[in-house]
């Protein structure tokens, strides 16, 4: 059966996410409207897009009221590294707040489904393990990642508020670390730094022991699981936890890296920034009940795709 083609805003849509997201509905044949304003988003993430007649773009800080006619929105606008979140922590919480204030009066005014990108950020250094979307997290609410953190929870209670004071069709989904072509090779987080610093031979810096654990998404099997939340029912809002639950130690990512792009770099241990969670793995038994979603690519499958993204950037 063919599905209705629809006009969809993409705010973000230069970023990562954003970029891949935007291909995505355009091979669905969907009209694309994709709003960023470069801070972190970038053009070359979106090059390609630009001869597609269904596609446009606008240069636009989400922080200002948008003005456009849309059937859909995808509200991911929002700098998601700790390098970029810091550099401006002001601008992060008002991208957040002021951010889904624009969108979410855009998507009542238009009587809009809207998708809101969180995080598994708002769940802070869990207490619980894996983390289930009815765990309230544990936030510092005056640390240095605070300006991200609180920001997406804020966030997310102008979702709820909006739903039930406006009856307006949201989707909350709480994303978990994810990876793949279009990451930025500087933005600081551990896939990119590993793979940069194995492709260029330098030292492989793990903050802390390295025992700590992430669990990584590959970018398409993540996308998927926005569209398959976003075309579900509408009587389910979430949050929906979204990554793979495969768990991985620091230190085994590292050597995995080093083995898998053939370097000579050794590993190096530095002091652990401030509030880093120790651990973060995902409970998706909702997304596989409600959504039928979960994760398909392992992470070597996904590793080897990354680094052939990345090898422009550094060599061997």
């Amino acid at each position: 059966m063919m599905h209705e083609k629809k006009r969809i805003l993409v705010t973000g849509g230069a970023g990562f996410l954003g970029s891949h997201l935007c291909e995505y509905l355009l091979n669905d044949g969907h009209e694309v409207i994709c709003v960023d304003n470069y801070f972190t988003g970038n053009k070359e993430n979106i090059f390609h897009l630009f001869q597609n007649p269904k596609f446009e773009f606008i240069r636009h800080d989400v922080t200002f009221p948008l003005y456009v006619e849309v059937d859909e929105i995808y509200n991911l606008a929002c700098p998601a590294s700790p390098i970029h979140y810091q550099h401006d922590p002001v601008q992060t919480t008002k991208t957040s707040v002021h951010g889904a204030i624009n969108m979410l009066g855009l998507a009542k005014r238009l009587n809009a489904k809207i998708f809101q990108a969180s995080t598994s950020e708002i769940y802070g250094d869990p207490e619980i393990h894996p983390q289930p979307e009815a765990y309230w997290g544990k936030v510092n609410p005056i640390g240095i990642r605070s300006c991200y953190d609180e920001g997406k929870r804020c966030a997310e209670t102008l979702f709820f508020d909006y739903f039930r004071q406006h009856s307006l069709k949201i989707k909350v989904a709480r994303i978990f670390n994810t990876y793949g072509p279009k990451m930025d090779p500087n933005d600081g987080r551990v896939v990119s730094n590993f793979i940069m610093q194995a492709l260029q031979g330098n030292d492989i810096t793990i903050y802390g022991d390295g025992k700590q654990t992430r669990s990584f998404c590959y970018v398409d099997d993540l996308i998927f699981g926005f569209i398959s939340f976003m075309e579900s029912d509408d009587g389910f809002v979430g949050p929906v936890n979204l990554g793979n639950p495969d768990e991985y130690t620091i230190i085994d990512l590292a050597q995995l890296i080093i083995d898998m792009t053939k370097s000579n770099s050794k590993i190096i241990y530095k002091s652990l920034p401030e509030d880093d969670p120790t651990q973060r793995k995902p409970d998706i038994s909702l997304a596989m009940k409600k959504i039928n979603w979960s994760p398909l690519v392992g992470l070597e499958q996904g590793l080897i795709k990354t680094i052939k993204y990345f090898e422009k950037f550094g060599q061997l």
